[in-house]
Order: structure tokens, then C-alpha cells, then sequence
């Protein structure tokens, strides 16, 4: 019987071939979103994975951990300086540090923070050591420049025009581990540095006359925060002691008129709520897709048997039995359905890596593209209702007298 049925497609192998691409087209765009949709959640999640608090400027809490967390350029309410030395010095942190974002080179972000921050964030280094000099950078991972080159940093991005800093240049010192997030396409410096850059403090060490390694060798590192003595920052990285220093630290934060504190983990879950709605709306047009193409392939099914009457009633005035026929007609449907679902599986899935490769090249942070348990079982069910479907154009195959096909000479 396989044999068969195989013979038999081979010999109307256009019309399976073509049956086979639209059941894949629909089930390929099914897959690619719902894969894609898994793979934003996964990645943003673990992106996030080491942000347990922040603090910023009362606004857009979406926009601070868009900013502080996926390095989005935006330009944040400033939070005061007193705040940082204020959280070094509560017994509910374990330590805060300060992300500042905001000038650019070759379209990498420069980000102006602590050694301690590059430390708790990414605690291995592929090449050299982090900063320890004002003049001193750390790359991520996925920054494509030399180890012990030097640069001037840039104010904006190059599509929307860009001017240098011509005050300062860093050597860079070190390039951090891979770790998956947007941090691996940024580019890190001492936050002092940047305050000096755009005039912020006092520059007492140096001035513009000196040379690099002038620079270098006064431009010594302190990472202390005073009050009264600290400027203004975008926002403020916690590690708080525990969970409930966590929560009444988000609190006192957020009853302040001049803070605001947010879990990303939680921002992120209500964009992914927004997300889910889009998706939901992505997944109606590809089931509707998929019926209509199911529908057009149960019309083609029937439209095929009964243009193959004379050939089936042949088989039948044989001595072929009725169930025969049935399993001949059947086969054929569920093999083509097989070979249709398997190969929207596969474009699905690199449909849905194509994308993700894509924003990993511009936003920096890995999404994983990945099939769950529930996939199979999805799977397992749209081949079941095929193989349900699949009967009727069997049924009409079985319940065929063998006079009629060939009295029909069809």
C-alpha cells in the first residue's frame, strides 16, 4: 500500500508539490510568530536577569529600563547626585552605581558608570583588566575594536549628525565575556569622565594641552560619591540586600516626588502583556490563514477523487476491497499533510532566526529561538485534524460503486 500511495504521488507529483508549499506557507507563519514571540520574552527576560532595582527621574518608567537595561537612546530626566551617595550608605544595598548614557563612537553606546558595575555585570574578561584610569574604557563583546586602541567619544549618532568631544580620549583596556545582553555592544567608561566631557565637575587633574599618557598617569580613579558633590545621572543601578529591603526600598523611592524606583522584570512584564496582544492579533490572521488553506486543500482533495473515479472504479472491478481505496486516498492526504507541517516547521523556524539575528545585530542582546513541549503538541493536534479532514475525500473514494466511475469513463 505505501508503495502505492507513493506511486501515485509521484505520478500527480505537481499537484502534491504545490499542495505541499501552501500547507508549509501557513504553517510557517504560524510557527515564526509564535516562535518569535518566545524569543523577545526569553531574551528580554534574561537581559534583565541582573537588574534587580532601579532609580531614576520621575517619567517614563518603560523608557528608564528601555534606557538603563536594553541601552535604547532616550533622553532621561536627570535624578540628583545626592541620591547615589544616599543609597552607598543604606544598610538595605548592598551596592548602587550609576549608569549614564549618552555619547556614541562608530554607533556604540558610551556608557558612563563604575568599575564595581562592570564587575557585577559581567565578572569575566576575554583580553585585559577593567578601567583604572579616567582615560580608560571597557568594551563588550560584541564591540569591534581593538584591544589598546584610542578614540574621542561622539555626541549623537551618525544618522542624526554627530559632533566629537575633542577633550578627551580613551584607550581601551579591556573587552568584557560574552553575556547576551545589549551591555555587549556598549562601550564603558568611568562616569567621572564623562561628567568631565560635558563640563559637569571640575577638571583639576588635567587639561586639553596634555598628552595621552599625561593624561594617563594623573588621570587617577575615584569612584566616591558625595553628597553635595555629585552631579546629576540618568538613573541608578540597586543591589538590594533582599528581597523586602527590595520592596521597601521601591517604596520609599516611589513616595518620593523626585525619585522613581521600578522592578524591570516587572515593566517588562506589562510590555510583554502589550506584546501578547500583538501576537494574539498575529496568531487570528495565521489560523485564519491555515483554515483557509485547509478548506482550499479538502476542495482540491474531493475535486481530485472525483476526477479519478474511472481509475478508482478500475481498482474496484479488480477485486480491490473498499477499504483499500479508503486507506489509498487517506495516505496520500496525511503524507502530503506530514510533508507540508514538517517543512513549515523548519521555515517557521528559520524565519523566525532570520528576525532574531537581525535585532540581535542591532539591539546586541541574544534571543533564542527554541521550540517547547507545547510546540509538539500543537503539532501533534494539527496533524490529528488533518487526518480528520483527510477522510472525507476517503470516504467519497469508499463509498464509490465500481459501475459509476465507469460507466462515467472518467
Amino acid at each position: 500500500m505505501i508503495g502505492l500511495i507513493i506511486a501515485d504521488l509521484r505520478r500527480y507529483w505537481v499537484g502534491a508539490l504545490m499542495t505541499v508549499a501552501l500547507i508549509a506557507m501557513a504553517v510557517a507563519l504560524g510557527t515564526a510568530i509564535q516562535l518569535q514571540e518566545r524569543s523577545l520574552r526569553l531574551g528580554s527576560a534574561r537581559a534583565a536577569e541582573k537588574f534587580d532595582l532601579l532609580i531614576g527621574a520621575p517619567g517614563s518608567e518603560a523608557q528608564l529600563v528601555l534606557s538603563a537595561v536594553f541601552l535604547q537612546p532616550a533622553a532621561l530626566p536627570l535624578l540628583g547626585g545626592d541620591v547615589l551617595a544616599d543609597l552607598q550608605h543604606d544598610d538595605r544595598v548592598v551596592w548602587a552605581e550609576p549608569i549614564a548614557p549618552g555619547d556614541f563612537y562608530k554607533g556604540f553606546p558610551i556608557i558612563g558608570t563604575t568599575a564595581r558595575l562592570v564587575t557585577e555585570l559581567a565578572p569575566e574578561f576575554t583580553e585585559g583588566v577593567v578601567f583604572s584610569a579616567l582615560d580608560e574604557a571597557v568594551i563588550g563583546a560584541a564591540v569591534d575594536l581593538a584591544m589598546g586602541m584610542t578614540f574621542a567619544p561622539m555626541h549623537g549618532q551618525v544618522e542624526h549628525g554627530e559632533a566629537q568631544h575633542d577633550n578627551v580620549e580613551y584607550r581601551i583596556a579591556g573587552r568584557l565575556s560574552p553575556t547576551g545582553t545589549p551591555w555587549d555592544r556598549a562601550i564603558l567608561v568611568p562616569i567621572r569622565s564623562s561628567w568631565k566631557v560635558h563640563g559637569l565637575v571640575q577638571d583639576e587633574d588635567r587639561d586639553s594641552g596634555h598628552d595621552h599618557d599625561e593624561t594617563h598617569a594623573s588621570g587617577d580613579l575615584d569612584e566616591t560619591f558625595v553628597q553635595g558633590q555629585t552631579p546629576d545621572i540618568p538613573a541608578i543601578l540597586v543591589k538590594p540586600a533582599s528581597i523586602a529591603a527590595a520592596y521597601k526600598l521601591r517604596q520609599d523611592y516611589r513616595a518620593n516626588e523626585k525619585t522613581v524606583a521600578v522592578f524591570p522584570a516587572e515593566v517588562l512584564t506589562s510590555l510583554y502583556g502589550l506584546l501578547g496582544d500583538v501576537t494574539a492579533v498575529l496568531s487570528y490572521v495565521a489560523l485564519a490563514a491555515r483554515i483557509l488553506v485547509g478548506v482550499s486543500l479538502i476542495m482540491l482533495a474531493v475535486i481530485h477523487v472525483l476526477q479519478r473515479r474511472h481509475t478508482l472504479s478500475a481498482l474496484r472491478a479488480l477485486g480491490a476491497p473498499r477499504w483499500s481505496l479508503f486507506a489509498l486516498v487517506w495516505g496520500q492526504a496525511i503524507v502530503i499533510s506530514i510533508c507540508g507541517v514538517v517543512l513549515g516547521q523548519i521555515g517557521g523556524l528559520a524565519a523566525a532566526s532570520l528576525i532574531s539575528s537581525h535585532i540581535e545585530n542591532g539591539q546586541g542582546f541574544s534571543l533564542p529561538v527554541e521550540f517547547a513541549s507545547t510546540d509538539l503538541a500543537g503539532t501533534i493536534a494539527l496533524l490529528m485534524v488533518a487526518a480528520v479532514f483527510a477522510a472525507l475525500p476517503a470516504l467519497i473514494a469508499f463509498r464509490q460503486p465500481a459501475a459509476t466511475g465507469l460507466r462515467g469513463g472518467g
